[in-house]
């Protein structure tokens, strides 16, 4: 996609806003501000209604790897996420638009030694954001988010081909 947003009922969503209540409606209501509040409750039902059908098919199940290759803009980076991070590994301080997001221990233990900047959320410490690596650390899932700078594909599968070489995908 162009886009950060994708269509829902008549306006926008954040698609990685969407795996809480909570989440959602901040994402609704930035994204749609001329909504009324009963198209509001509309948007956040249908989400709700379909949410747990979606996380039960794509979270993973005894022991395998859910992987989310995502790209981020200027505001956005590893530094966003240092406070609220159980471990950090800062091999690219200068490239910090760059890093892996994971949720499970063994996997920050692997991840840090890649030449990559990478954060371990185990223990989110954090309001809500409606993300899936909240929901993921929450469900205790092991759940890996790869981020670029928006437009670097390059470097997104460099990460990836290294991630794929050095991280089981069943543990």
């Amino acid at each position: 996609s162009k886009t950060r947003t994708i269509p829902i009922e008549s306006g926008q969503v954040d698609p990685n806003r969407i795996f809480s209540r909570d989440g959602a409606a901040v994402s609704l209501k930035k994204n749609n501000p001329d909504w009324d509040g009963r198209k509001m409750q509309d948007a956040l039902d249908l989400i709700e209604s379909q949410r747990e059908h979606f996380l039960d098919q794509v979270m993973p199940h005894n022991g395998e790897l859910l992987v989310a290759l995502h790209n981020n803009s200027e505001s956005y980076s590893v530094n966003s996420e240092l406070a609220i991070s159980d471990m950090r590994s800062l091999k690219q301080p200068d490239t910090p638009h760059a890093f892996f997001l994971c949720t499970d221990p063994g996997d920050y233990q692997i991840l840090a030694t890649s030449p990559y900047n990478v954060v371990l959320q185990q223990h989110v410490r954090a309001p809500d954001d409606g993300s899936l690596s909240r929901r993921a650390a929450a469900r205790l899932a092991r759940y890996v988010n790869l981020e670029v700078a928006m437009g670097d594909a390059p470097r997104q599968q460099e990460m990836l081909t290294w991630l794929e070489q050095h991280l089981p995908f069943v543990g």
